[in-house]
């Protein structure tokens, strides 16, 4: 009987080619196929146990580390879908993703109890949390709904893996959700990009065409595994066997490249902001990277200047430009082989995807003309979760054919032989260290000050972070605040990484016709005080 492939199919094959081989390292911890795929089963049961259903939604709360990776199978395996979120997001965010995903279970870890503490004050879900660490010291709010992740596994250690593949449901279809990925909008708050087990397989096969990677891979992933180009690095190289190095951060730039001739590495992604943070150590040439195949960029476009340096540094490893959005994971990118010719261009889609440009008046654009980027293809996402109103804007239903087409928001164009050129962005989202940040949220937090009036956040260019944040603020003249207030109340309430760099006081914020802040008169502005 036909049976349809899910994405946790491949780690049970993997395990089976592979059983010994070390599937994934954290720090000094590792784990191989075969216990990878032991344990998943293990909190598979356990979930179903808590009475989780098929399509319900497990949230992980977790840094990067092996128990993150253990979940996101184990979660499918129960045939629900998995939600990972930034380790350090704020307790509002993390309400306001646990409510909209109705979520039933939280897996994190003991070192964040008091962000779940305070979170927990201000929602109404029955969500029971699985804690890794040490579980002494939990609040009392907490505990009447915990359950320990090491009494899973000391719970079950006696039985073999093949036992519990019998609890999993016979209902096996590849366009059931497998996560929920969410990210920033122009309104502020995050949405859930709905990925099916097809979307995922689809995307994850084509990445692993291009890129050529064979069980023989090394990937060292530094990003978070709740950024889609984060994530993709574990999907992918499980289904091809591979091993994927995780590390926590990138702040220290001379420990994660130590990692790559310590651990072999073939296979490093990065964004622009690590590309720079490489770039401007003194003494790059000093690091061994002979073993790396190959590099890649997404997120935002990679600098030119950036591209030629890496170039000049290191001939041998090839640079594969990408260009992608949560939306449909990845969309095109530049083979290694033109990178030299042609730096500025976002290459051409990849296998199993197809893209068009589409002007103001909705006709396919010439070459050279510019339009917003449309795809077609297995790896466009099923919409936004909870949002049909946001899903019908981005996700529309071509005219001919019934498919779903994905309208970017971003302007390119296109050359005679098909590669991409980005031109700009049709939102309002700022591109800062690679991540895709909401500027009505970070205006929001501001506003939450009773000295301010009104604040209007943009982003500015930066050679670092690709975009700086920075924030116009217009406040009441006769209270006292100062640049360290604002930032200090957004680092109490904001991620790192959308955090303002600068802060500019303003008696009031320039307006449209209409009574609408002008953002274009800001951003002009601040453009021209970068070129004095």
């Amino acid at each position: 009987m036909f049976s349809p492939i899910l994405v946790h199919d491949f780690l049970r094959q993997s395990a089976k080619l592979y059983p010994e081989k070390i599937a994934v390292i954290c720090g000094d911890e590792q784990i191989t196929y075969k216990n990878l795929n032991t344990a998943s089963d293990h909190l598979s049961y356990e979930l179903v146990n808590c009475g989780v259903n098929r399509q319900d939604r497990v949230v992980v709360f977790l840094d990067n580390c092996i128990e993150s990776v253990i979940s996101l199978y184990g979660i499918l395996k129960a045939q629900s879908i998995f939600v990972i979120i930034n380790g350090a997001i704020k307790p509002k965010k993390l309400a306001y993703i646990l409510q909209d995903a109705d979520a039933r279970i939280l897996i994190s870890h003991t070192s964040k109890a008091n962000v779940i503490k305070e979170t927990f004050k201000t929602i109404n879900n029955d969500i029971k949390i699985i804690w890794n660490g040490e579980t002494k010291n939990i609040p009392k709010i907490l505990t009447s709904c915990s359950i320990s992740w090491d009494s899973i596994f000391i719970e079950h250690s006696g039985q073999n893996s093949p036992s519990f593949n019998t609890h999993e449901r016979s209902e096996r279809l590849d366009i059931d959700l497998a996560a929920l990925i969410y990210t920033s909008g122009t309104t502020g708050e995050p949405k859930g990009v709905m990925t099916s087990h097809y979307n995922m397989i689809s995307a994850a096969r084509s990445i692993i065409q291009y890129l050529q990677n064979t069980n023989d891979d090394i990937i060292l992933n530094i990003l978070p595994l709740a950024f889609g180009y984060g994530l993709y690095q574990v999907i992918t190289s499980i289904m091809f066997g591979g091993t994927v190095v995780l590390e926590k951060s990138f702040i220290y730039m001379h420990n994660v490249l130590q990692r790559i001739p310590e651990m072999s590495i073939t296979g490093f992604p990065f964004v622009p902001t690590i590309l720079s943070m490489m770039l401007k150590l003194q003494d790059i040439e000093k690091y061994n990277l002979d073993s790396l195949r190959y590099v890649t960029n997404a997120g935002a476009a990679l600098p030119i200047p950036y591209i030629k340096k890496f170039r000049t540094l290191f001939p041998k490893i090839s640079l594969y430009s990408m260009y992608g959005l949560t939306e449909c994971v990845r969309v095109s990118y530049l083979s290694p082989d033109k990178i030299d010719a042609l730096p500025g261009s976002a290459g051409r889609s990849m296998p199993n995807c197809e893209v068009l440009l589409i002007n103001e008046a909705g006709n396919e654009c010439s070459p050279g003309e510019t339009g917003e980027l449309v795809v077609r293809g297995a790896n466009v996402m099923k919409g936004y979760w909870n949002a049909p109103e946001k899903t019908a804007r981005v996700f529309r239903q071509d005219r001919y054919s019934g498919e779903t087409l994905l309208y970017t928001g971003d302007f390119f164009k296109q050359d005679d032989e098909g590669y991409l050129f980005f031109i700009g962005r049709k939102d309002d989202l700022i591109n800062c260290r690679g991540e895709r940040l909401s500027a009505k949220e970070i205006e929001d937090i501001i506003c939450e000050k009773k000295e301010v009036i009104e604040a209007a956040v943009i982003g500015v260019p930066d050679e670092t972070l690709g975009q700086a944040v920075k924030a116009y603020v217009s406040c009441d003249k006769n209270i006292q605040i100062t640049e360290k207030d604002i930032i200090k109340h957004c680092k109490i309430n904001l991620e790192p990484f959308a955090v303002p760099k600068y802060v500019e006081f303003v008696d009031s914020l320039p307006k449209t016709d209409n009574g609408k802040i002008n953002k274009l008169t800001l951003k002009n502005e601040a453009y021209l005080k970068g070129k004095k």
